[in-house]
């Protein structure tokens, strides 16, 4: 499946069984885009006691992700079409999702209430450190530089590997905003797929709140942005408090397609 160029092996453990730690050990081998299927990681639809059901998700080389917003929106497809009702609710770790599936599109509404940092320089740029879900940080960059890969690969690498700034690693947002337009260029370098992606859910709410924060931090209310990634635009929204400078009501809206279905055979 894909969401916005996003892609992934996704598949019903219901039917297989595999222990986590099975997941973890097959994930790069199905990942592998030469010797695999080929995605940026593997989904996991698992029974859950407290939703819908629980997502597993890997970073194509096994690593935990966190939470991937492009991912959620793929399973909840996948778990409509395996028979589950359009609005439902799904797990991810200790944190409880909503979704609801349409015909165009799908939107997860994220528990989470992020906390942006203060402005930051890195590459002299403002860059502001802000966690939806997984973390991430947003810097902005000029237009000429996003149409510059091999610098944002360089760059991302870097900064994703600041172990004295981010301990855990993190996700790398450069982004411009179109003027006089609510729409956010965003292009994002990918802890554990260690390239650029053609989108990032998550990423795509870390640069929605953080514009916020740069540009309006003193405006109450409700917001909506278009990030334009690489692989098609998602849509975010989220309402921001002054009073208790709380961000809440994160949303992420895009697309959720099935590539094809086919048969993996481990060599064993």
């Amino acid at each position: 499946m894909q969401g916005a160029g996003n892609d992934f092996v996704v598949f019903d453990n219901r039917e297989y069984g595999f222990l986590l730690d099975e997941i973890i050990a097959i994930t790069p081998r199905l990942c592998h885009r030469r010797f695999g299927v080929g995605a940026d990681g593997v989904l996991v639809l698992e029974p859950s006691d407290k939703a819908d059901y629980r997502m597993i998700y890997r970073n194509s080389d096994g690593s935990d992700a966190g939470m991937c917003g492009n991912g959620a929106r793929c399973l909840a497809r996948f778990a409509v079409l395996s028979g589950f009702p359009k609005k439902l609710t799904f797990m991810v770790h200790a944190e409880l999702y909503k979704a609801e599936v349409h015909d165009d599109a799908v939107s997860v509404q994220f528990p989470v209430k992020p906390k942006p940092g203060d402005t930051m320089q890195l590459f002299e740029r403002d860059a502001i450190e802000v966690y939806s879900g997984t973390e991430h940080v947003v810097t902005w960059a000029e237009p000429e530089e996003l149409d510059n890969e091999p610098l944002l690969r360089t760059q991302g690498r870097d900064i994703r590997n600041r172990a004295d700034l981010f301990p855990k690693g993190t996700n790398v947002n450069f982004v411009w905003p179109e003027t006089g337009t609510t729409q956010i260029l965003m292009k994002t370098y990918e802890r554990g797929v260690e390239d650029l992606t053609l989108a990032c859910g998550t990423g795509a709410l870390a640069t929605a709140v953080s514009h916020h924060k740069k540009f309006t931090p003193d405006e109450s209310g409700h917001f909506s942005f278009d990030i334009k990634c690489s692989g098609g635009v998602l849509k975010t929204s989220f309402s921001y408090d002054r009073a208790d400078n709380v961000y809440s009501k994160l949303r992420l809206t895009g697309p959720a397609v099935v590539a094809f279905e086919g048969t993996y055979y481990f060599d064993v």
